[in-house]
């Protein structure tokens, strides 16, 4: 019986499109000057001082601050899932949230698939490489308006990488349920083998674009996940 439903978000609840085509480049124009202007922020050290000492481990190099952000834009580019990178640019994306320079794209059947899970008492969580912050900022400006009361977990690198079985591990112990309760829907095929690996279920999302898996169940949006599968879900 699934108590918790789990989601990505790139390709799942937003189009991936809105992400590469709109917040990396946003990030990247920004990246710069914000560090520039708030160097002396605690959380801004934070991540310059990571982001150093992950080069010297790599490279055995020593970066100023002006090669940490030459660094910081080529794993934009790379779309690295570093930790200190999701952080700033969580950051900058705040900025261009909160003065009104984009809205965070859902897909048409999100909020009302939220709302019918959250009426019949399942949990919800987002689990995403971008940081918790960055999430809770794409669904509070939403297109479809402040989202964010639809979830009461939020996961990113911090339990671990997406396709590792162990962060999927990590997240059913911090929900306090047991794996097969916890439902995981992504695009991403590596990424459900990992979750159900864990012992979650799992149910690809197969929108526009999306190739299908083989190994998994499919549904083309998540309105149409319990007519696609044979999950059973609690209150239905």
């Amino acid at each position: 019986m699934i108590r918790f439903i789990l989601l990505d978000i790139e390709g799942t609840t937003t189009d991936i499109h809105f992400v590469h085509q709109v917040l990396f480049p946003y990030s990247a124009k920004r990246l710069s000057a914000y560090i520039n202007e708030h160097a002396n922020m605690p959380s801004v050290q934070e991540a310059l001082q990571s982001v150093q000492q992950t080069v010297q481990a790599e490279e055995s190099k020593a970066l100023n601050q002006a090669e940490v952000i030459e660094v910081l834009l080529r794993w934009i580019q790379q779309d690295r899932k570093h930790t200190a990178l999701k952080q700033l640019q969580g950051l900058i994306w705040k900025e261009g949230f909160e003065q009104l320079h984009y809205q965070g794209h859902v897909y048409d059947d999100v909020p009302k698939a939220l709302q019918n899970w959250k009426r019949k008492g399942i949990g919800l969580g987002i689990y995403s490489s971008g940081s918790v912050q960055a999430q809770k900022l794409l669904f509070a400006h939403s297109v479809a308006g402040n989202l964010t009361p639809m979830f009461g977990h939020y996961f990113d690198t911090q339990v671990g990488a997406k396709q590792e079985v162990a962060s999927y591990q990590n997240i059913a112990a911090q929900l306090n349920l047991p794996p097969i309760e916890v439902l995981f829907l992504s695009d991403i095929e590596a990424e459900l083998d990992a979750a159900r690996l864990a012992g979650l279920q799992v149910i690809q999302i197969v929108r526009e674009g999306t190739k299908p898996s083989p190994r998994h169940q499919h549904a083309p949006d998540l309105l149409a996940i319990e007519q696609h599968t044979e999950i059973p879900f609690a209150g239905f």
